[in-house]
């Protein structure tokens, strides 16, 4: 029983944390509100084009944080609760592969926006760097192919979906180097698959502009909001959405 109370506040506080709507925040400090600026996206790479670069490194890093920080601070909890409770390490893992995937859903489906939210790219990354070591080194190596895309195309969007399609199969070959069978880690490869397809899904409408070269790159106003296909939204300067 304790174990399940545990997993169950464990998750349920990473749903909340990962729900905090840190672009939305900033940009309501500026006088702006960000889903009817540019793409209409909560989150950093939107806020960048909509507020400044500072602006957007702040909420990447805060997004990143609202994944990294509950999978950190859970872990050592849920093995003492699984320790008193003898719980099986499987046990134990999947709790702590939930409380990430809360976080994220947290951001994807926010519960202070009408569950509405962000695409899930930095709190993904936050989760995947805290879930170490299973998940650190392709997440890093993640980071880079985004970079790299970002460098060359100059379209974030598809960094992150080339990085998040990448993530499962990095994860694979590094469990294969590090000599785990994936018998003892199915969870985490079938949680890295699930995250690449929840970025998948959350990009369709940037796949769609992709494929139909449409899709704005940096220092290029998007071509619709809210990455559904609505009508372009101009962007912003700070002040001008005051109420």
């Amino acid at each position: 029983m304790l174990f399940v109370l545990v997993s169950v506040s464990a998750m349920l506080t990473a749903y909340l944390v990962g729900g905090i709507p840190f672009g939305v925040i900033f940009a309501r400090l500026k006088g702006v509100d960000i889903r009817k600026v540019g793409s209409g996206n909560v989150g950093a790479a939107n806020v960048v084009r909509a507020l400044g670069r500072r602006w957007g490194i702040a909420v990447f890093l805060l997004d990143m944080l609202k994944g990294l920080g509950p999978c950190l601070g859970s872990r050592t909890v849920l093995l003492q609760a699984g320790e008193l409770c003898e719980c099986q390490a499987a046990v134990v893992n999947a709790v702590w592969l939930g409380v990430g995937l809360a976080a994220i859903l947290g951001h994807n489906y926010s519960p202070f926006l009408r569950f509405r939210g962000g695409k899930g790219v930095s709190t993904s990354f936050g989760v995947t760097l805290g879930i170490y070591p299973q998940f650190t080194y392709p997440a890093l190596f993640g980071l880079a192919v985004w970079a790299l895309a970002l460098l060359v195309s100059r379209m974030s969007a598809l960094g992150s979906l080339l990085g998040g399609v990448f993530f499962p199969v990095t994860y694979y070959l590094y469990a294969r180097y590090r000599g785990v069978s994936m018998l003892e880690e199915w969870p985490f490869l079938s949680f890295a698959i699930l995250v690449s397809l929840m970025l998948v899904v959350r990009h369709r409408a940037n796949i769609r502009r992709l494929v139909s070269g449409t899709e704005a790159r940096f220092g290029q106003p998007p071509t619709s909001a809210g990455g559904e296909g609505e009508p372009e939204v101009s962007p912003a300067t700070p002040g001008s959405q005051r109420r």
